[in-house]
């Protein structure tokens, strides 16, 4: 992967303009895509197959006027008055003629009506309007919304001075997120942090013009594919988020790589080449793992969740590709200007700074004493996790909104004249199409349910125009998002069997409310098999980054913690109240129900961006070095930078959405700012070196058999370096089909299979590998056809380093095995007709027809392509002097294994 970036930074360095014209041009496309197909977004939470849904769709069939959304108006004369004085009704009535005039209202509930019931407040002074629509909420027009409006606003002068007619309801809530200031101030503090890190306007500016190019084009095709599909509101606002923190860090990485190489003399195009691969391999790695845990969200099983994460990873692959295409293209604009102008401090032979300060220090301090910086830490963190287990979960309704907003007036109205429950009434529905008393048993049905436990009323209970469906409202004690409501739901449900059995009929529960509930409940049910994907899917990727056990199982022990500390933080703020205030939090109480798993999904794929950024210097200087407690204190050293940069943008860009932010976002926003700063500072560069100060040399190595059955991911470009290491071996202009030095393998069970081995073999030329008994020549010979990963030296095969580039490798080379084969030489002929320039035979001496052996000897003598191309022949076998009437021996050279076997006890 390393070499394919390498190549793809080069070629977008050398096609600069091409690259930036493309991406201007996909932009506009995208934007201009969204205004022409964009439908809006669609805040419908639904579960298909859920009691409630299913009951709510048969609704919208049988009786529309209860299934659709709702608008009400709540009427409160001041203190001292009474709302049903006969001028009052008269207005009322009045009104009320006038909503049923308006487009989509399917009819009006007179509060002052002899058949309408408990829509009066207790203390006389509140008067409730329900206006029933027979659209759902995604279709209602902004012309009834207007019109109703108005006539609130006519009905409150009829009134008289001091009453107030607020509009609510469903159809006035208003949960879509809207871009603002919020965004901007983000971006800010990123330019700031930027301006720091870097001391220049140019390579500060950078980083923020592809993450707003990135986001503005993932914005724009999340917008156009509603034509398609619905998607939620939080979805483009989602991707905001992510986009701009997850672009600037991703940019960060790279641009960072870049500096340190322009100011050690590499020539720009070359160094955005390598920066692209080291760098860009991680960047490439983080986002790839971003991505898979959003996609995951799958596993709720809710299709509006579902397409949230495949937007918000669509974002971050928008994202990776904007930082290894677009940036480059950027660097090779700027040219030499990105090169730091202050002088680099006194460097060790490692290249890394002498003097760290701050840094150095830090990592002194907490490797200084491990355990007791373990202890204090998980101690610590374990108790700020405490209040999460308690966290509160549901939909947001007119309670989430800021003060001062309609819907937020008319519901909190509501709960202090009539009580919280008005806010999220329940429907009971009956199929009583089989019965002969239609209105006695949906009257029989209400009258059992008022003598519930949580009931406050039933102010409804009628058959529809068929007589086929019962509708019967109920009125809780609690709120809508309270645990009093959900064991209501809970009894209504468990009451259905009484039901049948005393009339005759089944029922069922539904209603927004009880929707909400069923969404909270399968997503809290879904956190588990959530959770488990995630942390499986981190110890596996990290045990092929880092070939190791112990890092794998500390980062997913640190991610836990991580993803405690935001629950319990959110759990203190936004349902306790604390710091409430301080953080323009007017509502407490419970949080949008799929925050933990969006926590989850995303601060997974950043937490495992520090981990490979910090971790893989760590490692890299432990094997250079072999020391591994002075590895930390230089890998920290060396990365701290840029870590702290990008956890500082990333907070930020999170934490400006809290105080002014929308209600909807402000949870999830927190929650991944507390997240960030915790896994950053409190679990990347404070905990992770203490458990490695602890570990020594346990901190790596994986037993040989998991070893060589995992695949490898090299993270930080080190198969890259290793490769531009050996570009001019064995000689710039070397024509070699083969070169081996200090070659070694080892197997499975740490016994050396074959090691030491030195070779070169020139186009044309024979190289035979013997031994007896099991010496290692087949694998030495799969080896060099590009098939045995986890080989130790250099080899390169037709110039191609190798394993880097196996896979190329493999498709250039013809390996025969003769004996599971009547006819080797048949298959060298077209392999050498094929245009293959290496033929590989295992076990030639076990080519016994004189036919075969005749043929062999022709080919042998002279093996050239059909466009004159000597090829070149590796062979094995137990004995080369059985094969001298077929073998040219002036171009033969072998390697006796059974010389270099060592047996590793």
């Amino acid at each position: 992967m390393s070499s394919l970036l390498y190549r793809l930074g080069r070629a977008t360095a050398r096609g600069r303009a091409l690259v930036l014209a493309a991406w201007l041009a996909l932009l506009a496309l995208s934007g201009g895509a969204a205004l022409l197909l964009g439908q809006g977004t669609d805040d419908t939470f639904a579960i298909p197959g859920s009691e409630s849904q299913e009951t709510l769709d048969y609704l919208g069939h049988v009786f529309p006027e209860m299934s659709g959304a709702q608008a009400q108006l709540v009427v409160v004369v001041p203190e001292g008055q009474r709302v049903d004085t006969p001028a009052n009704r008269e207005a009322v009535e009045a009104a009320v003629g006038e909503i049923e005039e308006v487009p989509d209202v399917a009819l009006v509930a007179n509060p002052f009506d002899e058949d309408v019931h408990d829509v009066v407040s207790p203390d006389g002074r509140a008067a409730l309007i329900a206006v029933p629509l027979d659209v759902d909420i995604e279709d209602v027009s902004e012309r009834t919304r207007s019109d109703i409006a108005a006539i609130a606003e006519d009905l409150r002068a009829d009134i008289g001075s001091g009453a107030e007619v607020h509009t609510g309801g469903k159809a006035f809530e208003e949960l879509v997120p809207e871009f603002s200031i919020v965004e901007i101030i983000g971006v800010a503090v990123a330019l700031v942090v930027l301006l720091v890190l870097f001391k220049s306007i140019l390579a500060a500016g950078m980083p923020l013009i592809t993450a707003v190019i990135g986001v503005g084009v993932s914005v724009g095709l999340i917008m156009a594919v509603t034509v398609l599909t619905p998607i939620s509101s939080t979805a483009p606002m989602l991707a905001v988020m992510l986009g701009l923190a997850v672009g600037i860090d991703y940019a960060l990485f790279i641009l960072s790589r870049h500096r340190d190489q322009l100011a050690e003399g590499v020539e720009v195009e070359e160094s955005i080449a390598r920066a692209v691969a080291t760098a860009g391999s991680a960047v490439l790695f983080a986002g790839v793992t971003v991505m898979i845990a959003l996609l995951a969200l799958f596993v709720a099983g809710i299709p509006f969740l579902t397409t949230m994460g495949i937007a918000a990873a669509g974002a971050v692959a928008i994202a990776v590709l904007v930082a290894v295409t677009l940036l480059p293209a950027l660097m090779a604009f700027a040219g030499r200007r990105l090169r730091p102008r202050t002088p680099r401090r006194a460097r060790n032979g490692r290249g890394r700074p002498a003097r760290a300060g701050l840094a150095a220090k830090w990592v002194r301090g907490v490797t200084r004493a491990p355990v007791i910086t373990i202890v204090v830490l998980v101690a610590g963190l374990g108790l700020i996790s405490l209040p999460g287990g308690s966290l509160q979960l549901a939909l947001p309704n007119g309670g989430s909104e800021e003060e001062g907003a309609p819907a937020r007036d008319a519901y909190d109205a509501l709960t202090e004249h009539f009580g919280p429950g008005y806010n999220g009434p329940l429907l009971v529905v009956a199929d009583i199409i089989g019965s002969h008393d239609p209105v006695g048993v949906v009257d029989g049905i209400a009258g059992d349910i008022e003598e519930i436990d949580g009931v406050q009323t039933v102010p409804l209970a009628t058959p529809n125009r068929d007589a086929d469906t019962g509708v019967i409202q109920v009125i809780p004690s609690s709120g809508p998002d309270s645990e009093e409501t959900k064991q209501l739901v809970q009894t209504l449900r468990d009451h259905e069997e009484h039901f049948a059995d005393a009339y005759g009929v089944s029922t069922s529960v539904t209603g927004l409310t009880a929707i909400a509930i069923d969404v909270s409940d399968q997503l809290g049910d879904a956190l588990l098999p959530f959770g488990g994907i995630v942390v499986g899917l981190s110890l596996l990727l990290l045990a092929m980054v880092f070939r190791s056990i112990w890092v794998p199982i500390k980062a997913s022990v640190g991610y836990l913690l991580s993803v405690g500390a935001a629950f319990g933080a959110t759990a203190l703020v936004f349902q306790h109240g604390h710091f409430a205030e301080l953080l323009n939090v007017t509502e407490t109480g419970s949080v949008i129900s799929f925050l933990p798993i969006m926590l989850m999904g995303i601060l997974f794929g950043l937490a495992m961006d520090y981990q490979v950024f910090l971790v893989s210097r760590i490692r890299e200087d432990y094997v250079h070095g072999g020391d591994p407690h002075r590895a930390i204190e230089t890998g920290f050293v060396s990365a701290s930078r840029v870590v702290v940069a990008a956890a500082v943008i990333m907070f930020a860009v999170f934490a400006a959405f809290v105080p002014e932010g929308m209600a909807t976002l402000k949870p999830i926003a927190f929650s991944l700012a507390v997240g960030v700063f915790v896994d950053a500072f409190l679990v990347r560069m404070t905990l992770v070196p203490a458990i490695l100060s602890l570990l020594g040399e346990r901190a790596w190595g994986l037993p040989p058999r998991l070893d060589r059955k995992l695949p490898a991911f090299d993270a930080e470009g080190g198969a890259l370096e290793h490769e531009l290491q050996l570009a001019d071996w064995p000689s710039p202009d070397s024509a070699e089909v083969v070169s081996a030095r200090e070659l070694s393998l080892t197997d499975d069970r740490g016994r050396v299979v074959f090691s030491g081995v030195d070779t070169h073999l020139l186009p044309g030329g024979l190289l035979g590998v013997h031994g007896s008994g099991p010496s290692g020549k087949t694998a030495l010979l799969y080896a060099i056809g590009g098939r045995v990963p986890g080989i130790d030296g250099d080899l390169k095969v037709l110039g191609r380093v190798v394993p880097q580039h196996a896979r190329a490798v493999r498709t250039r080379v013809a390996l025969i095995a003769c004996r599971d084969t009547d006819t080797p030489a048949d298959e060298a002929r077209t392999a050498l007709s094929d245009g293959l320039s290496l033929l590989l035979f295992d076990d030639l001496d076990a080519v016994v027809n004189t036919g075969q052996r005749d043929a062999l000897r022709t080919l042998l003598a002279r093996p050239v392509t059909p466009d004159g191309t000597p090829a070149g022949v590796v062979f094995t076998c137990q004995d080369p002097n059985l094969l001298l009437d077929i073998l040219p021996p002036t171009r033969l050279s072998t390697i006796d294994l059974s010389r270099r076997l060592v047996e590793v006890p």
